[in-house]
């Protein structure tokens, strides 16, 4: 079978320290190249000038070489790179000295001894250059210790989160056996009515959500003195937001603790952050798992939108009450004489309260196209 094997069309260009064959076979299969005793030994089957059939060649390099060629296949032809065992220039590729007739000087990469020689000393003087760049910049003595501290922090996020979330959906099954139902649009206000299993969501979880959403102020820090890349504003929104429900709504008002609309807000909450605190750990030690990076910014289309509605609930259901008690109303003294009722301040928050959702869906809308969308090729 070897007598019926073809030579395909072979075109070769040099530099000084390597040589470049370029083998006109498509569909390639099954390639076997070796360098032993200085010589190149190729064998293939692939459609060539003589159709589909076995293909192969020999090549004597006219100097030394090492033996480990690197081979890069695509559909139309196969590349093979040969580092030169000395960086000199080479008169011609082979050693006896009449060309073979299956071999030609590959134009378009062929470059004179002069022209080499000029793109060699480009790149020398480049990577100078960079060398010189880089030296300039100064290196960051506490690079490693912001590393340990932002794992560290994700690490106990992603803990407090997953103990929240495990904790209630352990009661969801366990204490909410009873008749669960959902009436959608029953009231203007509390759409959400669940049996009374969840009555001590927040005595039960609050601990921990206080915990948590009191160390998710170090984002806005973390943000402000440029420890990590994402922007501020949209940081802002979400920690004050959540901490505002938590601490202001929820915290204060003992009438508020025990409604069904706690655990909606809880829940929503656990879910986005079980997969948003993992991605950023990971990211820290530059590690990226698909799947994670798709649920982060695909999770948050559905949740986000029910976590802002849930806060919303909670903060219509809390108007009547704030109205009755008068808590954190504020009169002014003579002249004014002016009451500033809190319920009318937790009305222009509901305004604020959609208009941060708006910002934040933007921007979450905006990496999840950057980190999920088409990628653009590279033209040639």
């Amino acid at each position: 079978m070897a007598g019926l094997s073809l030579r395909p069309h072979v075109h070769w260009a040099q530099r000084h320290r390597e040589v470049f064959l370029r083998v006109d076979l498509s569909d390639v299969r099954n390639p076997d190249i070796t360098i032993t005793d200085n010589v190149l030994h190729f064998r293939a089957q692939g459609h060539g000038a003589k159709g589909d059939n076995i293909y192969e060649f020999e090549i004597e390099f006219l100097e030394p070489v090492e033996p480990k060629p690197v081979c890069r296949v695509t559909q139309r032809q196969l590349n093979i790179t040969v580092q030169k065992k000395e960086s000199n220039w080479w008169e011609r590729l082979t050693k006896q000295e009449k060309r073979p007739l299956f071999l030609a000087p590959d134009f378009d990469r062929w470059l004179d001894e002069s022209d080499a020689e000029m793109e060699l000393k480009e790149k020398e003087e480049e990577k100078i250059n960079k060398m010189k760049i880089e030296s300039r910049v100064p290196k960051d003595p506490f690079k490693h210790l912001k590393k340990g501290y932002l794992i560290m922090y994700n690490l106990v996020q992603f803990l407090g989160f997953s103990w929240i979330f495990v904790n209630m959906t352990v009661r969801l099954f366990i204490l909410g056996k009873g008749n669960m139902e959902i009436h959608l649009f029953s009231k203007m206000v509390g759409f959400l009515c669940l049996t009374d299993s969840f009555y001590d969501t927040f005595h039960t979880i609050s601990d921990m959500m206080y915990f948590c959403q009191t160390l998710a102020l170090m984002e806005i820090m973390n943000s402000l003195i440029g420890l990590v890349r994402s922007p501020l504003i949209p940081a802002v929104v979400q920690v004050f937001g959540r901490n505002f429900v938590l601490f202001v709504i929820l915290g204060s008002l003992e009438e508020m603790q025990s409604k069904p609309v706690v655990f909606f807000v809880f829940y929503f909450w656990s879910i986005t952050e079980l997969f948003r605190y993992p991605y950023y750990m990971l990211s820290c030690i530059g590690i990226e798992w698909k799947p994670l990076t798709w649920l982060r910014y695909t999770v948050w289309i559905p949740l986000y939108p029910l976590g802002g509605l849930a806060e919303a609930v909670c903060i219509v259901q809390s108007i009547p009450i704030f109205s009755e008690t008068g808590k954190f109303s504020l009169g002014l003294p003579n002249p004014l004489n002016v009451t500033i009722q809190f319920p009318f301040v937790l009305q222009i928050y509901l305004i604020a309260l959609f208009l941060g959702i708006f910002v934040n869906f933007r921007h979450l809308y905006k990496q999840r196209k950057q980190h999920l969308g088409p990628k653009k090729r590279k033209m040639k």
